[in-house]
């Protein structure tokens, strides 16, 4: 719609134009043909001269970088593509006994390489040549070895010499016939040095010196505490190769040598540690134990002669890892009535009790209301302190420990060794259980004066005893008596310091109460050593069954020395849970008495020719 009122104005016409007809078109001349023009021949020549310099002087500034700039790293380079690495491997330190008798040993062997470039186009011939004499691998792993990338790979570990030279001259033979058949040639196995470790002497501390593995590395016991000594340091050789991989004669090569590993002489004797490991066995079988220990520490010095175990094992052969323990270090538990001995020490170097105290002694004990008896039923008996060890009474025990404070007992215990490593840095050691001081409630240090309520192991117990033995001085026991370097050198190895636990008459003592446990009325008469005076222990423990963490297993066992009143060898037996009867005098004595008697006449230590006293039980 427009809007109203609104008036629009009409549509403007255009003008008329005039067109003219457009001007015809003049036509293009056509132009000529194209023609080729030839190039100047001198600037073709001045640019393919050009060229060329450029090119030429590439190849000398190479050349120059070559040989003069920086011609060792690639010399080198080219070199490496055409060298072979060989392992130099150290020779370990052996392990000997006191007298030099060997325990742990290396002997030669090699390790079986292959370069796989060479033997991938006979790798199944090779393999069956192989794994028939190669122990731990199969024919599909050396075949898969021998086809993988790569030029190197080892194959075998420590195998001996005479099996190599086996295999060795079954591939000459069969490259006899191959090259006659005109067929590739059996070729790319090499060989390095790889000693093995061997025990000539079997069993014989096994469990002490310990293992190696496939790797040349220690497994357990000394072999794995001392490993960074015995080991030593591998070398390396590079040696240029031909196409097939052998080494060229007279060609380049470099050496890195090997240094070998530092031996350890032991403070064992071998011979006692071979008896002591046969009559610890006849024991554990005769009376149906889990197992047992030997410890004898000679007083001289003390130096560990014997640390035997049963069951053990032979090194020589496979050997299961649970199998490698040394239970005389690892192995710990509450020591029963041998720890009276520290007890009664204690008590006499404080002037608490003498050989003149007189104990009435009942049938039971009651402390913090829990009730203790002796291992024997008895009414009120009248015991002399020598009595009260003689026939290890428990409750006679515990009346005399009363009057000891018990931080004043810890503090001996402490001085005895307990609750603390031995020294001897063995792998896998335990220190035992003592609990602080300020831990202990009137039922503890009563438990703990009879051999409850602390663990130990059997060399901590041998110590301990050891330090009442040799006048009072706790002397930390030893086990590596030198170390011998590679050139022959001997390297002492230091004792540790001493120090007194109590006097020499508190000792004396406590030896002289000692005795009276193998006389006539003691309950280890089985221990006497004809000839000689014995001071001995017995101990039966209870011993937590961890299965039910309760009490329901066993320890007995018996420490003495000899001679008595002129201390040479100190010797302790345990049985760990033994079920064919229970008893440290009857099951240990026996064992004691036989290892101290083979000690005293190997030493050649004679009878000191003294009686023994006779010393009252009862009054």
């Amino acid at each position: 719609m427009r809007p109203v009122g609104k008036k629009v104005a009409p549509p403007r016409k255009r003008p008329p134009q005039s067109r003219r007809p457009p001007a015809p078109r003049k036509p293009k001349p056509k132009r000529p043909p194209r023609t080729l023009k030839l190039g100047r021949p001198t600037l073709r020549l001045r640019v393919t001269l050009g060229v060329m310099a450029f090119v030429l002087s590439l190849f000398a500034g190479r050349l120059i970088l070559l040989q003069g700039v920086d011609p060792d790293s690639y010399a080198l380079a080219a070199t490496k593509e055409n060298t072979k690495p060989f392992v130099l491997h150290a020779s370990r330190g052996d392990i000997v006994d006191r007298n030099g008798a060997p325990l742990s040993v290396s002997e030669d062997a090699v390790a079986i390489t292959a370069d796989p470039s060479l033997t991938s186009k006979v790798a199944p011939e090779l393999a069956a040549i192989l794994s028939p004499k190669l122990s731990g691998t199969t024919y599909d792993e050396l075949l898969q070895a021998m086809t993988k990338k790569g030029r190197f790979t080892y194959l075998a570990h420590q195998v001996s010499p005479q099996a190599w030279t086996q295999i060795a001259a079954s591939i000459k033979l069969q490259n006899k016939d191959r090259a006659k058949a005109k067929q590739p040639l059996l070729t790319g196995l090499y060989t390095e040095a790889d000693p093995i470790r061997n025990h000539p002497n079997g069993t014989i501390a096994a469990n002490v010196v310990g293992v190696v593995g496939a790797d040349g590395k220690g497994l357990s016991g000394l072999e794995y505490g001392l490993n960074d000594k015995l080991s030593g340091t591998d070398g390396k050789a590079m040696y240029e190769v031909d196409a097939k991989g052998n080494k060229i004669p007279n060609a380049d090569h470099t050496v890195e040598e090997p240094k070998s590993g530092t031996g350890a002489q032991l403070t064992l004797d071998a011979d006692l540690e071979w008896f002591a490991e046969k009559r610890i066995e006849q024991a554990v079988k005769q009376y149906k134990a889990e197992s047992g220990t030997v410890v004898t520490i000679d007083l001289k010095n003390h130096e560990i002669l014997t640390m035997a175990n049963y069951p053990t094992f032979d090194p020589n052969k496979p050997v299961k890892s649970g199998a490698l323990k040394n239970p005389a270090l690892e192995q710990v538990y509450e020591p029963g009535s041998v720890q009276k001995v520290m007890t009664m020490a204690a008590l006499a170097d404080a002037g608490l009790i003498s050989m003149d105290t007189k104990l009435q002694v009942p049938g039971s004990y009651t402390v913090q209301r829990r009730t203790i008896k002796d291992h024997f039923d008895h009414g009120l008996l009248n015991l002399t302190i020598s009595g009260v060890v003689a026939k290890s009474s428990n409750v006679g025990t515990i009346m005399a420990s009363q009057q000891m404070p018990i931080q004043q007992f810890v503090h001996y215990l402490k001085n005895f060794g307990f609750g603390d490593p031995t020294g001897l840095n063995f792998p896998g050691e335990s220190r035992g259980l003592m609990p602080p001081g300020d831990e202990w409630s009137e039922l503890t240090r009563s438990n703990v004066a009879f051999g409850q309520g602390l663990s130990a192991n059997a060399v901590q117990m041998t110590a301990a005893v050891a330090a009442v033995a040799d006048g009072g001085v706790f002397t930390p026991p030893k086990l590596v008596k030198n170390y011998l370097g590679p050139n022959g050198e001997v390297i002492p190895n230091p004792t540790a310091p001493s120090h007194r636990v109590v006097s020499e008459t508190a000792a004396r003592e406590v030896g002289l109460m000692m005795e009276s446990v193998v006389g006539k009325g003691g309950s280890a008469t089985q221990a006497q050593i004809p000839g000689y005076r014995v001071a001995g222990k017995t101990g039966t423990a209870q011993e937590v069954d961890s299965a039910c963490s309760c009490y329901r297993k066993w320890a007995t066992s018996f420490v003495g020395f000899a001679p008595a009143d002129n201390p040479r060898f100190v010797t302790y037996v345990v049985l760990q849970n033994p079920t064919n009867g229970r008893g440290g005098g009857f099951q240990g004595g026996p064992v004691f008495r036989d290892v101290m008697s083979y000690a005293l006449q190997k030493y050649a230590v004679p009878p000191t020719g003294a009686k023994a006293p006779v010393i009252p039980l009862t009054w």
